[in-house]
């Protein structure tokens, strides 16, 4: 069996899984895993510059919030139907990638990382100052009524924790292949390359910063994808998912799960919600014992779980 034939056959029996559990989880679980699902697509969109592109960004919580907010306020000020609002949302991550990629890509390393961060706070404190029409830090509910899609078989109501699921995880799914086909094409090895060694990438005739901005144009559509569902199957717009913590939690995720994998920030989601969930069961003081964990696997999985367990056994190198 061809290596593209054992990475599709894995990756659709993992979706085959995750539809499984639709219908397998307790009530508690199948909301978190439906959450871990549109979060783990915000990694999967941290991952494809991160991971791939070798581009450290502390603002991806701005393409987040882009989504979350050009659906959540286009539905609760312009009465927009949920299909509009979602296509808006992927608009407004799309163009804020590609305003902060023209300018932040002209610097690389540490300098890179600061400018990300600095966009990234100019739209917290944005949605902060104009908390009248974004809600601010109280953030904006979004009506169930509003929540919903008409077919022609009936309507789709998000606020069916089935539906949410199932949408959840079209979504996941979507973008899941989406990027295991795009790390196989031409654009995703160059970008490789270029991670790897941009002057001899740029000695081979490639346009350097054109791919590494294409690259964070379409992260930054995924990510604001994810920011969409998220308000509209969960109901809530707020600011403190545009603030630095939900830039570096995808960091923390995929660094976990494995950089460069394709299913390393799904695994990464799950391993921190659930640690974090049950930590927090048993004591106030969980973040100590998320921290100890962080700092295990930081010790013996160095490229993180999935990463690591494709460099050492041999029979999963042929992994995405």
């Amino acid at each position: 069996m061809s290596t593209a034939a054992k990475s599709y056959g894995l990756h659709v029996i993992v979706v085959m899984v995750l539809v499984a559990l639709n219908f397998l989880l307790p009530a508690y679980h199948h909301g978190l895993m439906a959450r871990i699902l549109v979060l783990a697509t915000f990694a999967m969109g941290y991952n494809l510059t991160f991971g791939y592109g070798g581009l450290l960004s502390l603002g991806h919580a701005m393409f987040f919030a882009a989504g979350l907010y050009g659906a959540g306020l286009s539905l609760h000020h312009w009465g927009f139907g949920v299909p509009e609002a979602f296509l808006l949302a992927l608009g407004c991550g799309a163009a804020l990638a590609l305003c902060v990629g023209l300018l932040a890509l002209r610097t690389t390393g540490v300098a890179f990382m600061i400018v990300t961060l600095m966009f990234a706070q100019a739209c917290h404190l944005a949605i902060i100052y104009f908390s009248a029409f974004t809600g601010g830090d109280q953030g904006l509910a979004l009506k169930p009524q509003q929540r919903r899609i008409e077919t022609g078989f009936g309507v789709l109501d998000l606020t069916n924790p089935t539906t949410r699921y199932l949408l959840a995880l079209a979504l996941f799914a979507i973008v899941l292949f989406a990027l295991l086909f795009w790390v196989r094409t031409g654009s995703g090895r160059v970008l490789v390359a270029i991670r790897e060694n941009e002057e001899r990438t740029q000695m081979l005739g490639y346009d350097t910063f054109a791919n590494r901005l294409a690259a964070l144009v379409l992260s930054g559509t995924i990510c604001a994808g994810a920011g969409a569902a998220y308000g509209l199957l969960f109901g809530y717009v707020g600011a403190n998912f545009a603030s630095v913590q939900y830039s570096i939690l995808p960091l923390l995720w995929v660094l976990l799960g494995g950089t460069a994998t394709v299913l390393g920030p799904l695994i990464g989601t799950v391993f921190m919600y659930y640690v974090v969930d049950i930590a927090s069961g048993y004591t106030a003081a969980y973040m100590l014992v998320v921290g100890v964990v962080l700092i295990l696997l930081v010790l013996f999985f160095r490229k993180g779980l999935l990463g690591t367990l494709r460099e050492r056994w041999l029979w999963l190198r042929w992994l995405p």
